[in-house]
């Protein structure tokens, strides 16, 4: 009888231990939840981790998989519009099964039944409820649940609206840069419209000066809203042919082309648009975790080919943008901006699929570039523009 003694004190102290441990546990997922919450929605910065950055790879995956057999960038464009609304919808889904699983570990001492634990959890966090236990520690979770529900709903109405106010200020000079830069926009191109019709090269310099200062704002803006937020990292442009992160790699090789190439005539606002063309890059990067050199060395190599770069000298040269250096100097000058945001633009256009215009890297699949339509100055006077 002492054994059986014995035996059932054990089970009766391991009773009251669980007892204690369950809730517990659950106030501790309750709480995990609650900070991923926080940082997403209400303080968001630093790093994507945790939950936020396993529904973005969970989404990312299931994407990438669907897009298999769809070869036309076209196709998967408008098929990875979706992508955001996905994660987030995945986000929450996420939040609120975990939460769900928290509340009822938290009850379940109270209501001593796995059903109806889930079930009370559910009302309460849903604030349906349909279903209660006159309890004290039953009601406190209750109250913990609807109040969780409601805020989330709460923060929910307002998250959404700051992402499409991001996105709107973001596209608005993305879709001024067509007439500029082409679609999909490229450096050089950048640079040839600007002699397109214009004589006096001063007005030219003029016009780009302010060009590079809207841009370096821009960047500034991008820069805030992209690393807080992360998720706007996958808002695609309305056009196909558009992309935040091509048009700001153009703006930026437009400037270091004319840095490169006319020192004298090149505004300031040029070196400061790459400044912060080059933060913005990198607090992006930081965000997404992608390893990047702090400082390269002018010296280092880049991705982009001489040959590459010939054809972009040639677009400017047929306009006859004044140029000071020769091809040779000009090049080893340029190599010496892009080292600086080549590698990071190049990771980014990788992991968002972004359009594969020229002189923006490669994507995970081997397709064809899609080149920049050349502006033509065709007149009444010369029909043909030749």
């Amino acid at each position: 009888m002492r054994v059986y003694s014995d035996i059932d004190s054990s089970y009766i102290r391991i009773g009251v231990a669980l007892k204690y441990l369950i809730p517990l546990v659950g106030f501790s997922v309750y709480l995990s939840v609650l900070g991923s919450i926080a940082r997403t929605l209400v303080i968001p910065r630093g790093k994507i981790r945790g939950l936020r950055r396993l529904s973005d790879v969970l989404v990312e995956y299931l994407y990438r998989l669907i897009l298999l057999p769809i070869k036309h960038y076209e196709q998967r464009d408008s098929f990875r519009a979706s992508q955001p609304a996905v994660v987030i919808f995945t986000n929450l889904i996420i939040w609120m099964v975990l939460l769900l699983f928290s509340l009822t570990l938290m009850i379940y001492p109270a209501v001593t039944d796995v059903k109806q634990a889930v079930r009370e959890a559910g009302a309460s966090l849903l604030t349906l409820g349909f279903t209660s236990t006159p309890n004290a520690w039953a009601t406190t979770v209750d109250f913990i649940g609807g109040f969780t529900g409601l805020t989330i709903v709460a923060l929910q109405i307002s998250y959404l609206p700051t992402l499409y106010a991001a996105f709107a200020r973001r596209e608005t000079e993305v879709s001024l840069l067509t007439a500029r830069a082409g679609q999909p926009p490229w450096g050089p191109e950048m640079l040839a419209r600007t002699r397109v019709g214009i004589v006096n090269m001063r007005d030219s310099s003029k016009e780009l000066a302010d060009y590079y200062h809207t841009w370096e704002r821009w960047a500034a803006d991008v820069e805030e809203s992209h690393s807080t937020y992360p998720i706007l990292l996958r808002f695609r442009s309305p056009n196909p042919y558009s992309s935040w992160l091509v048009a700001l790699l153009a703006v930026m090789d437009s400037a270091a082309l004319f840095l490169s190439l006319s020192p004298t005539d090149a505004p300031v606002e040029a070196r400061l648009c790459l400044r912060m063309g080059f933060s913005a890059l990198r607090s992006i990067g930081r965000t997404l975790r992608i390893a990047f050199d702090e400082d390269p060395s002018p010296t280092d190599a880049i991705n982009l080919s001489f040959e590459d770069f010939k054809v972009g000298i040639a677009r400017i040269t047929e306009v006859d943008f004044p140029v000071e250096r020769g091809i040779e100097q000009a090049w080893r000058e340029f190599k010496g901006w892009r080292v600086n945001y080549e590698s990071l633009a190049y990771a980014l256009t990788k992991e968002i699929d972004a359009v594969p215009a020229p002189w923006s890297g490669t994507r995970r699949r081997s397709e064809p570039i899609i080149e920049t339509i050349r502006v033509i100055n065709r007149t009444p006077d010369n029909p043909s523009g030749n």
